[in-house]
């Protein structure tokens, strides 16, 4: 074939590597403009090119080259495959794979304080749907808010294309609605005593008169409830086991009402959690007073008492929101999460809308990258009736399916005004393996930044719990919620001693001017280094274990955590 005369042919090289020049091969280098085209094919494939694509050119200094662009691209992958080099595969990720794989400084460089701002901003004109209902701009669950909410999530999610695949996860939710409440003990009203979360109303919704009965130990027991119980009102210590469970026995026992005083003389904001049929109407008061009216019942005097709760249980559904890449190893996720939720007497612009919208802005700005791992986002509702919709996802985990969770984090009050950039500490010892590793890559962030750190109480404040219990690792940080900044805070990280970390936590005021911008643009930044870094690779991070259940491997039981949520739960 060497013999013959061919016409000159224009192919461009393979752009997945360059094909080595043989001895046979003819080289032909032409200008086209500011390009330059390197043509190497062998002779003895240049018959078989022409015939295929039936295309010659005579080249001269004058010709003209129309559609080049067209006919290179369809000679390239002709090429690649007559040479037997297989074509470029066609994912529009897989060039971007060497140049755009996520980098933390350069995810972390597209947080801005301006676009955080802008949707907090949405955000509240969004918890201002729910004010001819609620006469208040609120986004708690089942409100127009709320709706408005979760429809803002996922419309931006679907607004990138394809890169996250967008699912939604309908559970339904028990919820207590208090109207009107009063405890009267002697000649005494308790305008202090607080109904607990979850509380059924008092019978038909009226006024029980009873007498106040001691009960023994800590109430945890049938046994601890005297005959006495039967058409009274207890008194119970608080103590050994849940609220519920308090209450439950009480009802069991015949009481009209139960009123649990605290171990301490803080108020006890607590919850009866999942509704029993046995439960009655519960009080919860502080140590002070729950010591006296023992005192006085040990000395033999008798206490009438009045309860009266007005109170709605209804079941509603809700819904959690989860974005999760297309691209990375789907068997090796890393799971983000914050909660779309408020409380229903204000906004939630804070609690928890500077973390959603955290989360938010990053998932957007991650579109611009590939990932090796995959990236799980998740917007979980109910969390302020005690961390309903985060543990039913967890629960709902099938086993091969808890497994790719390689670490959760959860990101929860991001930017309260008084703040303190706590990291939860959670370590190895009681937690699931991997938990303390998370927790150092934030605190390193920290220092790395000149940042200085405090370690807050993994007590089950917020939305890790359920991860946690089905053996999960799992972490993350906030910016303090009602807890009361100290002088070596404000040594560290400035603000005023002796107030709480958010003055507007669960209160009308969590608007948009109770966001601390500088608190939030660093946490975003944060999470953005650890969606990086995870999303990049897990070197270093333990392997997820299989033990045979989260019970048998000592970590993540119910006894270790005091809370459920913002609510008490011991």
């Amino acid at each position: 074939m060497d013999g013959m005369k061919h016409p000159e042919t224009l192919v461009i090289h393979y752009g997945g590597g360059a094909i080595p020049p043989r001895s046979d091969a003819k080289v032909k280098t032409i200008s086209l403009g500011r390009d330059r085209f390197k043509l190497i094919l062998p002779s003895l494939f240049l018959p078989a090119l022409i015939l295929s694509l039936h295309i010659t050119f005579a080249l001269s200094s004058t010709n003209k080259m129309p559609g080049i662009g067209r006919i290179a691209i369809a000679a390239t992958a002709l090429a690649a495959t007559v040479l037997g080099v297989a074509p470029p595969a066609q994912n529009p990720l897989s060039k971007a794979s060497k140049t755009h794989l996520v980098d933390s400084q350069k995810l972390q460089d597209l947080v801005s304080i301006d676009k955080l701002s802008k949707r907090a901003e949405e955000l509240y004109d969004i918890a201002k749907l729910s004010e001819p209902d609620f006469n208040r701009p609120t986004r708690v669950i089942g409100s127009k808010g709320h709706e408005g909410t979760l429809r803002y999530i996922t419309d931006t999610l679907h607004s990138l294309g394809k890169y996250y695949t967008v699912t939604t996860q309908t559970f339904p939710l028990t919820t207590s609605t208090v109207f009107e409440s009063h405890l009267v003990v002697g000649d005494a009203v308790y305008a202090d005593a607080k109904p607990f979360s979850g509380t059924p109303p008092t019978k038909d919704k009226e006024p029980v008169h009873a007498p106040l009965v001691l009960v023994s130990r800590t109430g945890c027991r049938a046994s601890d409830y005297p005959a006495a119980a039967k058409d009274g009102i207890v008194i119970v210590q608080r103590g050994e086991c849940a609220f519920g469970l308090k209450s439950e026995l009480a009802g069991k026992a015949g009481a009209k009402a139960a009123i649990i005083y605290n171990t301490d003389d803080e108020d006890i904001s607590g919850t009866l959690g999942d509704p029993k049929p046995d439960q009655v109407a519960t009080f919860g008061i502080s140590l002070s007073r729950g010591a006296a009216l023992v005192a006085r019942l040990a000395a033999g005097e008798h206490i009438d008492a009045i309860a009266y709760i007005d109170a709605a249980i209804e079941t509603i559904n809700t819904k959690n929101v989860i974005a999760q890449t297309t691209a990375g190893d789907q068997d090796q996720c890393v799971v983000l999460g914050g909660h779309s939720d408020s409380v229903e007497a204000g906004p939630g612009i804070n609690d928890d809308g500077s973390g959603s919208l955290s989360l938010l802005e990053i998932a957007v700005q991650l579109a611009a990258f590939d990932v090796h791992n995959c990236v799980r986002f998740a917007w979980w509702s109910a969390e302020e009736e005690g961390l309903v919709g985060s543990t039913f996802y967890a629960n709902s985990l099938s086993a091969e399916e808890n497994q790719k969770v390689r670490v959760f984090v959860d990101l929860d009050m991001m930017a309260s005004p008084n703040y303190a950039y706590q990291v939860y500490n959670s370590t190895n010892a009681v937690n699931p393996e991997g938990s303390e590793e998370l927790r150092d890559l934030a605190t390193d962030w920290y220092t790395s930044q000149g940042l200085n750190y405090t370690f807050n109480e993994f007590d089950g404040r917020s939305d890790y719990v359920g991860f946690i219990q089905h053996g999960i690792p799992a972490g993350g940080w906030s910016t303090g919620a009602e807890g009361v900044k100290t002088e070596a805070e404000v040594a560290l990280f400035g603000g005023v001693a002796g107030e709480w970390y958010d003055k507007n936590y669960h209160q009308i005021g969590d608007d948009v001017s109770n966001l601390n911008l500088e608190a939030w643009e660093t946490n975003t930044k944060l999470i953005a280094h650890t969606v990086a870094t995870y999303a990049r690779s897990f070197k270093g991070f333990p392997e997820r274990k299989k033990p045979a259940s989260v019970a048998a491997a000592g970590k993540g039981s119910a006894s270790q955590f005091k809370y459920r949520g913002p609510y008490a739960i011991i």
